[in-house]
């Protein structure tokens, strides 16, 4: 199963879109949103996908949750995710709390723990788990663009900067 790992998007619709388009080019069906979205309407372009939400410290539209349950359903948007694809357990949160996503590694329980807030890309393997940070598809700090695909069954991880 691959998966879709965005984050931290900040109202950039022109790199939301473009993250959208590979996303829909390699087939993913599944989106994982690590946390600020910042406004509702950002949030159409996800339509055609399964989408979870991390809500990120700067998540402070009233519209978001109203509009996220329409558009994915109810419960998909937390401050954090603890999700099952096919067997794999994977935690999806913002990670502006420091002690939230090092609880999260520790614990051993997750294959993955997906996370944002930072805009720096992370590849990571502690113990059991493996912490992947997608970056931001907000160029806001002088960053490059990027998303990324993981293959759950393979591990495979694909960086695609926009």
């Amino acid at each position: 199963m691959r998966i879709g790992l965005i984050s931290d998007t900040h109202d950039d619709i022109r790199t939301l879109d473009a993250a959208v388009a590979r996303f829909r080019e390699a087939q993913v069906l599944v989106v994982l949103h690590a946390g600020d979205v910042t406004s509702a309407s950002t949030l159409k372009v996800l339509d055609d996908f399964a989408v979870w939400l991390a809500r990120g410290n700067m998540d402070q539209d009233p519209r978001l949750a109203p509009t996220v349950a329409e558009h994915f359903g109810p419960e998909r948007l937390a401050r954090l995710h603890t999700l099952n694809f096919d067997g794999v357990q994977v935690a999806l949160t913002h990670g502006d709390s420091w002690q939230q996503l090092t609880a999260l590694v520790r614990a051993a329980t997750y294959a993955y723990v997906i996370h944002g807030h930072t805009h720096v890309r992370r590849d990571e393997i502690i113990g059991p788990t493996r912490i992947i940070n997608p970056g931001a598809l907000s160029s806001a700090r002088g960053q490059r663009a990027t998303c990324a695909i993981v293959d759950l069954a393979t591990g495979e991880l694909q960086w695609i900067e926009l």
